[in-house]
C-alpha cells in the first residue's frame, strides 16, 4: 500500500483522539473551568454537530481544490482548534477551539477517503480505505486511555499538546507522501494545453444526492453505527452495574473493545472489496444478534468480554463498506456524497446514544441501551436488504470511484 495513506492515518488517528479523548478528562475540565458537569459536556455534543456540519460545509467549499491541498487546509485547521484547546484561558474558548477542530473532521476523513480510493486498484479501495481508518481505531485502542493516563498526571492541557504536535505531525507527512491531484479550475485550458481532468462542480456533486442508493446508504449508515453506539455509549454502566467489573477496569475494558474495532476494520474493508452489500447483509445481521446476546447475558463476566470484543469488530467492519457504498453509487461525484456519509456515522452517534439514554430514564435497566442498539441496528438491516433487492445487486465495477487523473 502507498506511504500516502499511512500520512492520512495519521491524520485519521489524531482527529479520533481529539474527539473520545475528551470523555476521560471532562470531569478535570470541567473543574478547571469552574462549569458544572452538563456544561462540560458541550465540549461532546458541540464537537458532534459540527463535525456533521463541517462533513458537508466545508467538503463543498473545497469541492474544487486539489485535494491535498484541501487535506493541508483541513489539517492546518484542526491545528489551530487543539491549539486553542490547550491555550484556552476559560470554557468559552476552549469549546471554540473544540468546534474549529471538529469542522475539520467530516471533510478531512471525506476527502481523504476519496483520495485513498485513488491511490490503488479498484479491486483494493476498500482496504486503503480501512487503513486510513485505521487512525481512527487506534486512537479509540490506544490514544484515548494513554491520552487519558497523560492528562490526569500532567494536566488536561498536556493531551491537547500532544494532539496539537500529532496534528504537526500528520501536515508533514501528507506534505511530503500524498501527490497532489492536479485538479486544474473551470477555466483551465482555455487559451492553453487542454486540462487532464475537469474540476468538478458543486452543482455535480449535488447531483449525486439524486441516487435512491445514496439516500439508502445515509439512512444505513446512520442506523448502522447508531446502533452501535446506542450500546457502547452506556458501555460503562453496563459493565459495572451488570457485569460486576470495578470502575478501574473500564479503561482496560475499553482497550478490548478498540483491538475488535481495529481488527474489523481492516478485515471488513477486506469483505468489502469483494461485494459491498452481501458483506453489509452479513454484518448487519450479525451485529444485531450480538447486541441483543450481549444484553442478555452481560451478568456474566466471560460472555461480556466475548460480546464486547465481537460488538466492537462488527461495528467497526461495516466502515469500510458503507463508505465504499457511498462511492460507488456516487462515482461520478464522491467527494460530498462521501462527506455526507462521515457527517452520518455522527449523526448516528447521537441516535444511538438518545436511543440508549431513554432506555435509562424510562427505568429499564442498564442493558436497555444495548437492546436499543440492536432494534436501530435491525433497522438498518432492513434498509440495507430493501436497498439491495432494488438495486439487484451492487454497483457495477465499471462505476468506480474517478480517478484523480481524470482517467477512467
Amino acid at each position: 500500500m502507498p506511504l500516502a495513506l499511512y500520512a492520512l492515518a495519521i491524520g485519521g488517528f489524531g482527529i479520533g483522539l481529539t474527539e473520545f479523548v475528551i470523555m476521560g478528562l471532562l470531569p478535570e475540565v470541567g473543574a478547571d473551568f469552574g462549569v458544572t458537569p452538563t456544561v462540560a459536556g458541550h465540549l461532546i455534543s458541540g464537537y458532534a454537530l459540527a463535525v456533521a456540519v463541517g462533513g458537508v460545509g466545508l467538503t463543498a467549499l473545497l469541492n474544487r481544490v486539489d485535494r491535498k491541498h484541501a487535506l493541508l487546509l483541513l489539517m492546518g485547521l484542526f491545528i489551530a482548534g487543539n491549539l486553542t484547546s490547550a491555550l484556552a484561558p476559560v470554557y468559552e474558548a476552549m469549546l471554540a477551539g473544540r468546534i474549529l477542530a471538529a469542522l475539520c473532521h467530516g471533510a478531512f476523513f471525506g476527502i481523504g477517503a476519496v483520495l485513498a480510493a485513488d491511490l490503488v486498484p479498484v479491486n483494493r479501495r476498500a482496504a486503503a480505505i480501512s487503513i486510513m481508518f485505521t487512525g481512527l481505531t487506534t486512537a479509540t485502542v490506544l490514544g484515548v486511555p494513554f491520552g487519558t493516563l497523560l492528562g490526569q498526571a500532567l494536566g488536561w492541557r498536556s493531551t491537547f499538546w500532544a494532539i496539537t504536535a500529532i496534528g504537526v505531525l500528520a501536515f508533514t507527512g501528507i506534505t511530503a507522501l500524498v501527490p497532489a491531484t492536479h485538479r486544474p479550475s473551470a477555466r483551465a485550458g482555455t487559451g492553453g494545453a487542454a486540462p487532464t481532468a475537469s474540476a468538478p462542480r458543486l452543482r455535480a456533486e449535488l447531483s449525486a444526492f439524486r441516487s435512491t442508493q445514496v439516500w439508502f446508504s445515509l439512512a444505513a449508515t446512520v442506523l448502522g453505527f447508531g446502533g452501535m453506539f446506542g450500546g457502547f455509549t452506556y458501555i460503562a454502566f453496563t459493565l459495572t452495574e451488570v457485569s460486576g467489573f470495578p470502575a478501574t477496569a473500564v479503561p482496560w475494558l475499553l482497550v478490548l473493545f478498540g483491538a475488535g474495532l481495529f481488527a474489523g476494520n481492516l478485515l471488513g474493508g477486506r469483505a468489502a472489496d469483494r461485494n459491498p452489500g452481501r458483506t453489509l447483509l452479513v454484518l448487519f445481521t450479525l451485529l444485531t444478534l450480538v447486541l441483543a446476546a450481549f444484553a442478555l447475558v452481560a451478568h456474566l463476566r466471560w460472555a461480556a468480554l466475548v460480546a464486547l470484543l465481537a460488538m466492537g469488530f462488527l461495528g467497526f467492519a461495516t466502515v469500510p463498506g458503507l463508505q465504499m457504498r457511498i462511492m460507488g453509487f456516487a462515482a461520478k461525484a464522491p467527494t460530498l456524497a462521501s462527506g455526507a456519509n462521515i457527517a452520518a456515522f455522527n449523526l448516528g452517534n447521537a441516535l444511538g446514544a438518545w436511543a440508549g439514554g431513554l432506555g435509562l430514564a424510562a427505568g429499564l435497566g442498564y442493558t436497555s441501551p444495548l437492546w436499543a442498539g440492536a432494534l436501530i441496528t435491525l433497522a438498518g438491516l432492513a434498509v440495507i436488504a430493501v436497498a439491495v433487492r432494488l438495486r439487484g445487486g451492487e454497483y457495477a465495477r465499471s462505476e468506480p470511484v474517478p480517478q484523480a487523473t481524470g482517467t477512467r
